[in-house]
């Protein structure tokens, strides 16, 4: 914050307080020509409901005194004038940081005790599963879902189709180091005519209807645009993230209307990293969970 802007804020809230503590005493004096006090005030509402001038009760009155006092001793300790940090030197950031501190001295040694274990084995420990799913859908149910299903561009982690493979270790990989996926767009390169010729060949190729003469003419282009990803029977590629075409799962829909999108304008999909935030042993945990999603399966 400017100097400019911390004399602002400094200047306004001492106004502020100033002028409660001044309102206080203001309203608190008698006038020439009030009535005294326990005498009516000439307001009369709904006939006879009639205004008496009577003081508040003392306690109420010390308890605007209170929140002045305690609005002078926060902004003394801790910040709210300005850039003045205030005597105790609070942050936010700090505070975080000591949470964190606790939490890791506490759980650390549960984490660290998982880390040391087979992601396979750590997946049939009711237990840690448990722990992770906690993990789970703290950091990931955002994308995936409370229930792991996924959505349109986030993957179904409850099943066994994994774009960049299920071993426990691509999981894991997966997790501390992200996925970028792109599907570049063929729509330029194919025309209109081609996107529904390729399209129609790989609803074929999924054991889908489609109109045959389409589907013939699409084969050829399928193989010079789209098998270097796909594999020539569909099956996909884990090591480029290529998914199966030759099932019934579709990341962004598996509607004519959806394929035709997918090639025509292609998609991007992103696994954000989660080593520096989470670290290598909730990674772990968290693995283990998703594992034994698709290991029920």
């Amino acid at each position: 914050m400017s100097s400019g802007w911390s004399w602002y804020v400094t200047i306004l809230t001492a106004i502020n307080i100033l002028a409660c503590f001044w309102l206080i005493r203001w309203t608190a004096k008698r006038r020439p020509g009030e009535a005294a006090q326990g005498e009516t005030m000439g307001h009369v509402w709904d006939e006879n409901l009639e205004e008496y001038n009577n003081p508040l009760p003392r306690w109420w009155l010390w308890l605007f005194y209170i929140t002045i006092v305690f609005s002078v001793v926060y902004l003394v300790l801790y910040p709210g004038m300005g850039n003045f940090s205030g005597i105790k030197g609070w942050t936010q950031v700090s505070q975080y940081q000591d949470e964190v501190q606790a939490a890791d001295a506490e759980y650390g040694p549960i984490f660290a005790r998982y880390a040391q274990q087979d992601l396979a084995a750590l997946a049939k420990d009711a237990e840690a599963v448990a722990v992770g799913r906690r993990l789970y859908l703290n950091y990931c149910s955002t994308c995936h879902g409370s229930d792991a299903r996924g959505a349109s561009g986030f993957p179904d982690l409850t099943d066994n189709e994994w774009l960049y493979g299920g071993e426990p270790d691509a999981i894991k990989t997966t997790i501390l180091e992200g996925r970028a996926g792109m599907m570049p767009p063929m729509g330029d390169a194919l025309g209109d005519q081609g996107v529904e010729e390729v399209s129609a060949y790989v609803l074929q190729l999924a054991g889908r209807d489609a109109d045959p003469t389409l589907a013939q003419a699409g084969e050829a282009k399928y193989e010079t645009f789209c098998a270097a990803c796909h594999m020539s029977d569909g099956s996909g590629n884990t090591m480029l993230g290529a998914p199966n075409l030759i099932n019934s799962v579709w990341l962004y829909g598996g509607s004519p209307g959806a394929i035709k999108a997918s090639i025509k304008h292609g998609r991007n999909g992103q696994m954000p990293p989660h080593r520096e935030f989470l670290g290598e042993e909730k990674s772990h945990v968290i693995a283990a969970y998703v594992l034994s999603l698709s290991a029920g399966q």
